[in-house]
């Protein structure tokens, strides 16, 4: 009985690490939104896809979003999903976007990530599942929390945008496709390839990498 017992306090631990607080956590099977890898092929730039579908990086300080300061809502790029408000970005000096809490706590899932060696605990949009960074403990109050966020991953609606988005969509772009409903489509980020996200591990401006 006890051996019993100790197995099942094991496994019980064991899922209670997976199923995170923050966020909402589902498998990729019960994603609202789904798109075929041909769809997203040719609407998103090849940074766009290499970030949201493979779990990719940019570069730090390379991306669209890094330093932008427009008033409005960032979007999920793949679907144009609500992520985050304009008041709760913040410059953490990492080189990516940082956000200190969500628009909505089931705005994103979150998971655990083993990659590269180290645990780390990734955000994916909660209706498409497409990657978008990762959180950390860092942040300013009054969450004290870091969402670590890949541009590529993120469009952006202007405050004051009537219907247009602030920036092109793909299809303005000369891209085959349609964009992501309310948000607007954003470029690759400039001189990033697919293997840009080799810096994962580093330390950038004092924080923890994507």
């Amino acid at each position: 009985m006890s051996r019993l017992s100790v197995r099942g306090v094991t496994v019980s631990l064991i899922l209670l690490s997976w199923i995170r607080v923050t966020g909402t956590c589902r498998t990729k099977k019960t994603w609202p939104k789904t798109f075929t890898q041909e769809e997203l092929k040719k609407r998103l730039s090849p940074m766009q896809f290499h970030v949201t579908q493979e779990r990719g990086t940019e570069s730090a300080f390379r991306g669209e979003f890094a330093d932008h300061k427009e008033e409005g809502i960032y979007v999920c790029v793949v679907c144009g999903a609500p992520l985050f408000r304009s008041e709760t970005k913040f410059d953490s000096g990492s080189g990516w976007p940082s956000f200190y809490d969500l628009m909505k706590q089931e705005s994103v899932a979150a998971t655990d990530d083993f990659s590269h060696g180290i645990h780390r605990v990734e955000v994916t949009c909660s209706q498409c599942g497409s990657h978008l960074g990762h959180l950390f403990d860092d942040g300013p109050k009054p969450t004290g929390k870091r969402y670590c966020i890949n541009s590529a991953s993120l469009g952006f609606q202007a405050k004051d945008a009537s219907s247009a988005p602030s920036h092109p969509t793909s299809a303005e772009r000369g891209g085959a496709g349609a964009g992501a409903g309310r948000g607007a489509v954003t470029g690759g980020v400039a001189g990033g390839g697919a293997g840009a996200g080799a810096v994962i591990e580093g330390v950038a401006g004092g924080k923890t990498e994507l």
